[in-house]
């Protein structure tokens, strides 16, 4: 990912919890500049008072839009809109839709079919529609479940590796990716596996396997074999993996 381009952050205060929001900005900055960070809701509610303590600390604007109807959510149109209207003003490169709400699938499209990127984020509840509409989508649990490494750099984050939870429908879609990318010799480079499993499923992420890396989680599952090769420039390790069947 390009580290310069411009983000909009557009946050459903409805349908995420405000706990991770620290993270889910610092998660956010590894895609790009998130230039643009609005949060909508009915703030007149109390139920979105645990949302007002990290708008400052976030520099987050809140976009205060009344329920007007009862039944209906005036958050998803007011959200939509702005949207759309940021999307014409050609001001960013892409978007991330913090919700968990399947109202945002369309617009998720729309916007990819406009050369948007576009992140989801959400909870573990969100429905499938909207996860792959994006080009990658990030559960917020995740992020909250990451810890601080005890020694050394306190900025650093570690996840407890959960072998337990890979399952034979993972093994089958790094499996096939590989070979949909195998060399005469069966080797393909990891970072090209990394890019087509994610094009393939948007919410798969290694950490929620409990590994900070893609090259980690692959290691530990047996029916697979890295290499470690030297570059042509002789600065960096280039990984290939394969299958060993």
């Amino acid at each position: 990912m390009e580290k310069d381009l411009k983000i909009a952050v557009l946050i459903d205060a409805d349908n995420v919890s405000a706990h991770p929001i620290k993270e889910m900005m610092e998660e956010i900055a590894k895609y790009g500049n998130p230039t643009i960070k609005r949060i909508y809701g009915d703030w007149t509610k109390p139920q979105l008072g645990k949302w007002k303590n990290v708008l400052l600390e976030n520099a987050i604007n809140p976009i205060q839009q009344y329920s007007y109807t009862s039944g209906k959510n005036a958050t998803d149109s007011a959200m939509i809109i702005d949207a759309m209207d940021i999307l014409y003003s050609e001001k960013v490169d892409g978007f991330c839709l913090v919700s968990s709400d399947s109202d945002f699938t369309k617009l998720a499209t729309r916007l990819r079919e406009a050369g948007m990127l576009v992140i989801g984020m959400g909870e573990k509840k969100t429905p499938e529609p909207f996860i792959v509409a994006c080009d990658k989508f990030i559960y917020v649990e995740i992020l909250q479940n990451e810890e601080p490494y005890s020694q050394g750099d306190k900025s650093k984050t570690k996840t407890k590796p959960q072998v337990d939870k890979i399952t034979p429908k993972l093994i089958r879609l790094i499996h096939n990716t590989i070979s949909d990318l195998a060399d005469d010799d069966g080797w393909a480079f990891m970072g090209d596996v990394g890019n087509l499993i994610q094009k393939k499923q948007p919410n798969f992420d290694s950490r929620n396997y409990g590994f900070q890396k893609l090259t980690p989680l692959i290691s530990a599952i047996p029916v697979f074999e890295i290499e470690q090769r030297e570059s042509s420039k002789g600065r960096h390790k280039l990984i290939y993996v394969r299958n060993k069947d």
